[in-house]
């Protein structure tokens, strides 16, 4: 059996169910208090694409009605990913995000940092409060991963177990510390680290691929990549892709819902599109992120 891909976002829950789904487990979601959102939305609206386009955002919506459209569509648990772009500011996200969690039962705690000499601090304290995830954004915070006031909270994560959903990759604009080589140290001093590299590594997907395929805890997640949109400016390189068919246990999935400029079913069509098959669906869309973040096995 090969599934249909959704046909909008109201299908969604038949294309879980003909794959025997509980539901979908998305790693890559964002809520954010309310003024920092609209930050980040007014930074898509002045972005353009290479081919003349914009970033229109598909889910402008206020909060209650972004949780209720997630779980219509059936995803049974999403972070609520933040992150800083200055100092002093990761431990007032992460207390917001700690609000967000208890009020919202289908998310997983979340919690972000920035190299500042308090972050290994309110890391630990995060962890003691079962954080299940943590976010991090090198385009954004403008930071090198190696930063030595990072050095105690890699080791603190890898030792907890707990990923970090990471924006190392230099799509969609890069940064002064985007790219492999800032991370790949990272992950050669803490090989044991539980990193997720977002939107399949961006820009320079072949070297995290790698990264991927040598330390046993990172994944890739697929948040953008293999849309209509993403294709347009970084197309996935197709020689690897009998790689990712061949390594589903390295992917779990992601959206970035809801700063997305498409249907998040579209995301969903792009997978089925790549042909590699329902097992590989079903692990990528629902089995690889529980486990990632500790949910009963369907």
């Amino acid at each position: 059996m090969t599934v249909a891909p959704p046909d909008g976002d109201a299908d969604v829950p038949r294309f879980w169910r003909d794959l025997g789904l509980p539901g979908l487990v998305d790693c890559h979601v964002h809520f954010m208090p309310d003024a920092v959102l609209r930050k980040v939305w007014a930074y898509f609206d002045r972005w353009a694409t290479g081919d003349g386009g914009g970033w229109p955002i598909a889910y402008r919506e206020d909060e209650a009605s972004r949780i209720a459209r997630l779980r219509a569509m059936g995803v049974r648990a999403f972070p609520a990913l933040s992150y800083p772009h200055k100092p002093g500011m990761a431990a007032w996200l992460n207390d917001w995000a700690a609000d967000f969690a208890a009020r919202t039962p289908d998310s997983v705690a979340s919690a972000t940092f920035y190299p500042e000499p308090e972050a290994d601090a309110y890391v630990a304290a995060a962890l003691e409060a079962a954080v299940g995830v943590f976010k991090g954004h090198l385009q954004v915070g403008a930071y090198d991963p190696r930063d030595p006031l990072l050095a105690p909270v890699w080791r603190r994560l890898a030792a907890a177990g707990v990923p970090v959903i990471t924006h190392a990759g230099s799509g969609p604009e890069p940064g002064p510390y985007t790219g492999p080589e800032p991370f790949a140290a990272v992950l050669a001093a803490n090989p044991e680290l539980a990193a997720v590299i977002a939107h399949m590594g961006g820009g320079e997907y072949e070297a995290f691929l790698e990264l991927a395929l040598r330390y046993p805890n990172v994944r890739l997640d697929t948040t953008m990549a293999f849309t209509d949109f993403m294709n347009r400016m970084r197309r996935y390189p197709p020689e690897l892709l009998p790689v990712l068919a061949d390594h589903p246990e390295r992917i779990v999935f992601g959206t970035d819902f809801p700063n997305i400029p498409y249907p998040y079913a579209h995301q969903l069509a792009a997978l089925v599109e790549l042909g590699f098959g329902d097992d590989w669906l079903r692990a990528v869309c629902h089995d690889n992120g529980a486990r990632l973040f500790g949910l009963p096995p369907r």
